[in-house]
């Protein structure tokens, strides 16, 4: 989950219900049918308390001794990872019941346990519940049950064999093999599609949490959106925002949500476009241990996206042969859009998707490119960084970084 933020706005939205079913395409091999959905038409105007959203969610209630049990009381060797909630456990259960099994007997189930002395707690259990209790869609990750019992808080999920994008694209090692270009373009396909369908007209739901250690993979790699505690409401009638307190993880926040505390669905595409630029080139969003004027992927590498040349700063060496310089200009001007100072000059999520699919049903040439001696040459006389010029910059509205942010502490 997220780091959270320090700026008090307002409030946080409530939560809100209704639900509906609604086909979705897919290009990519996912059965995208019965997919349900938050409908706008039938949710009531009023907030849900902790029982309405429990009582309506179509989840398993469990047992602290059932899960305890799936789980081999919690043994450290089934950890499959730590985080801000706690941490995640797998486990087996009977794929009817959902009763505890002996590993390797009925399903795999991936168990979060709140941790008690932790950064988030009992709201972002809460916000799970609500949304993946009802939502229902190939590329967000399927919430089984849960567990509310004395200070017990926990939350069952489908067992996602791939892991995370994060551990594919940044973690170096014989069991994380570099993703291909092939792969990258279809876990970035999927991963908007899922943005996309919370973003839809009936649902409207704003992530608030898009990274690459959100993105979940099964066993074709296929992507799926997790952790949903920071997820939000969208707004509502007319509307342009939600004002909310600031959270988020450094680095992926869109500029204008830092500074004002007003969230949007472009506040997502921001984040989507910071997550295209690490699929494109392998590096974190954030990293201080890169030479000075490199720490932020965002600023070091934007002015790039447009230049033919300069591109290929950015691109992953490890993909070399396996794109055609039309195609990767194609999907770095995608991430140049969605990057965009000004919100509303952001595409939607549905824009993107549609971008993302054209790219995979055309034909591009792939052309191995020669080395180039003056690869790494400066430019503007700087250190290893591309520079925009004042014609680039002009048309963009700056935002200030916020003092009281414990962001940039």
């Amino acid at each position: 989950m997220g780091v959270c933020f320090s700026i008090q706005v307002k409030a946080d939205s409530q939560f809100f219900t209704g639900e509906v079913s609604k086909n979705a395409s897919s290009r990519d091999g996912n059965d995208n049918s019965n997919v349900s959905k938050i409908s706008s038409s039938s949710i009531p105007q009023t907030p849900r308390s902790e029982g309405e959203i429990l009582q309506s969610s179509n989840l398993k209630s469990f047992t602290f001794s059932e899960l305890r049990a799936a789980t081999r009381n919690f043994r450290p060797d089934s950890v499959l990872g730590e985080g801000g909630f706690g941490s995640v456990f797998k486990g087996w259960v009977d794929e009817q019941t959902f009763a505890a099994s002996k590993p390797g007997v009925g399903i795999v189930i991936a168990v979060k346990r709140l941790n008690q002395e932790g950064f988030q707690g009992h709201k972002e259990w809460l916000a799970e519940i609500n949304y993946l209790g009802q939502l229902r869609h190939p590329n967000l990750v399927k919430l089984i049950g849960y567990c509310l019992e004395d200070d017990h808080r926990l939350l069952a999920y489908e067992f996602m064999p791939k892991g995370s994008m994060e551990n594919h694209l940044f973690r170096r090692g014989s069991y994380f093999q570099p993703f291909s270009w092939n792969l990258r373009m279809k876990v970035a396909l999927g991963a908007a599609r899922g943005l996309a369908f919370l973003h839809g007209a009936e649902t409207k739901v704003i992530y608030r949490d898009f990274k690459t250690s959100n993105i979940l993979l099964d066993s074709s790699f296929n992507a799926k959106l997790s952790d949903f505690g920071l997820a939000r409401d969208g707004p509502t009638g007319d509307k342009s925002h939600v004002s909310t307190r600031v959270m988020g993880t450094f680095g992926y926040a869109a500029p204008e949500y830092l500074s004002t505390g007003h969230l949007t669905a472009k506040s997502d595409v921001y984040s989507f476009g910071v997550v295209l630029l690490e699929i494109l080139s392998g590096k974190k969003a954030i990293d201080k241990n890169r030479p000075t004027g490199e720490h932020s992927l965002v600023e070091w590498a934007k002015p790039c996206l447009s230049n033919k040349r300069r591109i290929f700063r950015v691109l992953d060496t490890r993909l070399e042969g396996q794109y055609s310089l039309g195609r990767a200009m194609k999907v770095a001007n995608l991430a140049l859009q969605c990057l965009c100072m000004e919100p509303k000059l952001r595409p939607s999520m549905d824009e993107v998707v549609t971008a993302l699919e054209q790219l995979q049903d055309s034909k591009d040439t792939v052309k191995r490119r020669e080395p180039q001696p003056n690869r790494h040459v400066q430019f503007d006389g700087g250190p290893r960084t591309c520079r925009s010029s004042a014609g680039e910059a002009r048309g963009f509205t700056a935002y200030p970084r916020p003092s009281a942010s414990a962001l940039y502490a």
